[in-house]
């Protein structure tokens, strides 16, 4: 929590997002205004130069529109508020049992990093305050703590029950749906996601179904200067898929070094 209140450190990073359908990479760079992702291979396979050239156009169209860009970050504000929810909540949410110690990795909490694991199961007296907490109330599974560093380094969840919003009108999420995320120290002492997992079906507003069935890395992380803007941070994005595409590609294999 206390780590949220610092967002003054920010990096460019690399993400490969796979899916049922296609597997993506990105590049994402953290600004000032908002985070700034730039698509730049699928399948392993760079894009053509005009699907570069309309990401670009996106991107600087997006960077010479205040409204449409203090309208996305009002979303990632929303984004975070919401995570931050879910993060105050569960100390009264779930009740934990110690299940030992482990040695963090380079994605996981960071090489040779002591962590706690604790499982965690419902806290049965617990009442979500909202439709945001709501989704604790069916969830069990694990987490790796970094005692020192006061940081979840992982946590896996598991919804053993179907967990309802708005009494089932808002939406549903069925039984058996499956989170893990994992994070890291990249470094310079800040901490980033560095993989997530998602298995997740429902239903949205009565009759849209939701099926998120993803694996997202992320690596490669760079610090970049705190103050810079959405449209300086396209300018790099540029220069950043240029670098790749002269080293060998977009995309290769493995996961991605810190």
């Amino acid at each position: 929590m206390a780590a949220s209140d610092h967002t003054s450190i920010k990096h460019l990073f690399r993400s490969r997002k796979q899916t049922t359908k296609e597997t993506q990479t990105h590049l994402y760079v953290e600004t000032s205004q908002a985070m700034a992702g730039m698509l730049v291979a699928v399948d392993g396979h760079p894009l053509t130069a005009q699907q570069q050239q309309n990401e670009l156009n996106r991107l600087y169209g997006l960077a010479g529109n205040p409204d449409a860009l203090r309208k996305k970050r009002a979303r990632e504000a929303q984004d975070e508020e919401h995570s931050l929810r879910i993060l105050r909540a569960m100390p009264d949410a779930f009740r934990y049992e110690y299940a030992g110690v482990e040695t963090g990795t380079q994605t996981v909490g960071g090489e040779g990093a002591q962590l706690v694991r604790l499982k965690f199961t419902p806290n049965a007296s617990y009442a979500a305050p909202s439709r945001v907490e709501q989704v604790l109330e069916g969830m069990t599974g694990s987490l790796l703590i970094d005692v020192a560093q006061h940081r979840i380094a992982c946590i896996d969840g598991t919804l053993f029950k179907e967990v309802s919003f708005g009494w089932g009108i808002i939406g549903r999420l069925d039984q058996g749906g499956h989170f893990h995320v994992e994070q890291a120290n990249v470094g310079d002492g800040s901490w980033e996601i560095t993989e997530m997992n998602l298995n997740v079906t429902g239903k949205l507003l009565l009759f849209k179904r939701l099926n998120l069935a993803s694996k997202e890395v992320f690596g490669d992380f760079q610090r970049v200067p705190g103050n810079m803007t959405f449209a300086q941070g396209v300018d790099l994005l540029k220069t950043e898929k240029e670098k790749l595409a002269q080293s060998g590609g977009a995309d290769p294999p493995g996961k991605f070094p810190q």
